[in-house]
């Protein structure tokens, strides 16, 4: 048994129960309204999983179903299959631009009726998921959209470039005309400010996107983006994401919301910054670096330069030498070749409250 209740609100009784008889055998607890103004009552009562609903019923009609759950908070990302007798094109394409996820037409086939539901289940759990508020965030959201079918999204499909040290991939004030994906290597994103000096906005490593803000806002690109070491680049056309995130409002909605959070924890980091005590800042530095470089339970040494990692804190290079030197004096931190590896995260953590 999978758990999973789904209402359907239709006006034809023998429709009503056989579609019920169908989703029990699948499994599935099913809940039944034989008009739209019960239906919607249901809905808020029950908060189904997901609904299958008729277009053409007395008391409210399946466009008025849609509209009532869609501008409720509480019902508004139910999943809703529209049932329909009729095959033209207008009423299909106007229940999608109102925001149903699916329709069958009536008469359906049984399989029809469950792939639709299996499929839009799916995504409905994708929609659901907490994803890191990061280019790896929107790098698994993308993957999973992509291994259910949701998207038609290859990266093997384009070029990759590979930079340099130092190459420079985008530049702060430049339109933006690619998305870009970082295939291997690593790459950071700065600001120069008035007075010349580098701030780090970012650091990028195997499988994150890099540039997406700028496409999404469609504005200049706000830093520049530098390769460390030697880096493997796959470039997407502006085009190509455009269409990716636009053909649906909900995949759309969730690819901005990881972007805004995204840019709302660079803004918190900022205000660190400029609050936290240097010990702290260079502390939180190592941990942001750490887990960007790393995945759960790999210690891979720190090999950015220091004046890097100086400026991603926000300051100077003799300061950040200095604090390094009394992590290391505390079993902290180890200093090797040049290379720095995290000996005690947990305490390193610490120092952040």
């Amino acid at each position: 048994m999978n758990n999973r209740t789904i209402l359907i609100i239709d006006d034809n009784e023998d429709i009503r129960d056989n579609t019920s008889e169908i989703l029990s055998l699948g499994g599935y607890k099913t809940i039944t309204a034989e008009n739209g103004k019960k239906g919607v009552e249901a809905a808020l009562a029950e908060k189904p999983d997901l609904i299958i609903c008729d277009i053409m019923m007395p008391e409210l009609d399946g466009y008025g179903v849609l509209h009532l759950l869609r501008k409720n908070p509480e019902t508004e990302s139910i999943p809703l299959i529209f049932l329909t007798a009729k095959a033209e094109r207008s009423d299909m394409r106007k229940g999608m631009e109102m925001g149903a996820d699916d329709y069958v037409t009536k008469p359906f086939e049984e399989l029809e009726l469950m792939n639709a539901i299996e499929s839009r289940l799916r995504k409905y759990d994708i929609l659901q998921k907490q994803y890191n508020s990061s280019s790896k965030g929107l790098s698994e959201l993308t993957h999973d959209l992509r291994q259910n079918g949701m998207i038609d999204f290859k990266l093997e499909d384009y070029n990759s470039e590979v930079y340099s040290k130092k190459q420079i991939i985008y530049a702060e004030g430049k339109r933006p005309r690619y998305l870009f994906y970082v295939t291997k290597g690593k790459i950071k994103g700065y600001k120069t400010h008035e007075d010349g000096k580098e701030y780090i906005t970012d650091l990028y490593s195997d499988g994150d996107f890099i540039g997406y803000p700028a496409l999404i806002e469609e504005m200049n690109y706000d830093d520049t983006a530098v390769a460390l070491e030697e880096s493997e680049v796959i470039q997407i056309p502006k085009e190509d994401f455009q269409q990716l995130i636009g053909g649906d409002i909900l995949i759309a909605s969730k690819f901005i919301r990881i972007i805004t959070q995204n840019v709302k924890e660079k803004e918190e980091r900022l205000l660190s910054l400029a609050y936290s005590s240097l010990r702290k800042r260079i502390a939180k530095a190592l941990v942001d670096i750490h887990h960007k470089f790393n995945t759960e339970g790999e210690n891979n040494p720190i090999e950015i330069s220091r004046d890097d990692i100086a400026h991603y804190v926000g300051t100077a290079t003799e300061s950040l030498i200095r604090t390094l030197s009394d992590f290391k004096s505390e079993k902290l931190i180890q200093i090797k070749e040049g290379k720095i590896i995290i000996t005690d995260l947990e305490k390193l953590e610490h120092l952040l409250y």
